[in-house]
């Protein structure tokens, strides 16, 4: 009720009376003023006036799952929303929830997360009130199991796409999906699969994103950066979840209908950084230098080499030389 209540203030033109609310929800005027002071109390500042019903003046910024599922569209309405003050990362409590028996999409939010994880086992940070840390858990999607790190992309796409968007900042994506910014990291994906043979049990994409921080470790100073930093600017957390999760709707859709990124292929590849640029590509035992022609349908980054041939690169670590702050 807390999120309906929410939705209706925030999409108000003026104020909702207190009876309309009533009516919608089909509750007594005790319970939406109960709901209404609990909003207070939470930070939120809402104007009450006789006979003119609920005005909402400003909100915190607050990222529990009544706050965002109120910015969220109805189609959006079959998620399940999960959020923590804090945990020790939210890939592993989505993971813990499928391992239960979870069979419903859901989005797991922390505050902040002592144990969240990168690609190969790094850190990724999330201070208290500063950073986003989300993880969507997609229970037996439909997907051949050696297309779903495809899936990894299309959450680095719809990250792009809501800051580009929702915070205004020219944002890039390193491949495969990281996102950039002037040359340094704003936000990193983990994807993690339980699966068979020619099944899957579930998929979880772990997304941290640096909204609202200050300041970094020193060892991470050089190559990483926030939206905060960047814009001048509080970043509405909420709000930047909620556009990414509309983004990913939409594009793991298209993906779904193809099962490669075929329909996602054009839209990546304008915002791939890098594109005809140097690239070298580090892998096991192997490391060689090309010209980075953007990725295929497969999710691939496609790297010309010195004698004009084309290489897929689907494993290993990419590092552009004199673009990206950071290797």
């Amino acid at each position: 009720m807390k999120s309906k209540i929410l939705s209706a203030l925030r999409e108000a033109p003026g104020y909702v009376s207190g009876q309309e609310l009533c009516d919608e929800l089909q509750v007594s005027r005790t319970a939406v003023w109960k709901v209404i002071n609990q909003l207070k109390e939470e930070g939120y500042v809402i104007e009450s006036v006789p006979r003119k019903g609920y005005r909402l003046v400003s909100h915190p910024d607050s990222i529990t799952a009544e706050e965002v599922k109120s910015r969220m569209t109805k189609e959006l309405s079959d998620w399940k929303i999960v959020y923590y003050d804090e945990i020790d990362s939210t890939n592993n409590e989505a993971k813990r929830f499928a391992e239960n028996g979870e069979t419903q999409k859901a989005l797991f939010i922390a505050e902040q997360q002592s144990g969240g994880k990168g690609r190969r086992g790094r850190t990724w940070i999330t201070p208290r009130g500063s950073a986003i840390a989300m993880s969507l858990l997609l229970p037996e999607p439909e997907i051949a199991p050696d297309h779903a790190s495809m899936v990894t992309l299309v959450m680095g796409l719809a990250v792009t796409k809501a800051c580009r968007e929702f915070c205004k900042v020219d944002a890039k994506l390193k491949w495969p999906n990281d996102v950039v910014c002037d040359g340094q990291k704003l936000s990193g994906t983990l994807t993690e699969m339980s699966s068979e043979v020619d099944y899957i049990n579930y998929l979880v994409i772990g997304t941290g994103i640096n909204a609202n921080v200050m300041e970094f470790p020193e060892e991470l100073s050089k190559t990483a950066a926030s939206l905060k930093l960047l814009t001048g600017k509080q970043t509405d957390r909420a709000g930047l979840i909620a556009c990414c999760m509309e983004y990913f709707a939409e594009y793991y859709e298209k993906f779904l209908q193809t099962q490669d990124l075929s329909l996602l292929m054009e839209e990546y590849n304008e915002l791939l950084a890098g594109t005809g640029g140097k690239v070298r590509v580090l892998e096991p035992g192997h490391e060689y230098c090309g010209l980075s022609r953007g990725i295929n349908a497969l999710g691939e980054l496609l790297v010309e080499t010195k004698d004009g041939n084309i290489t897929q690169v689907y494993a290993g670590e990419v590092s552009v030389r004199g673009i990206y702050g950071y290797v």
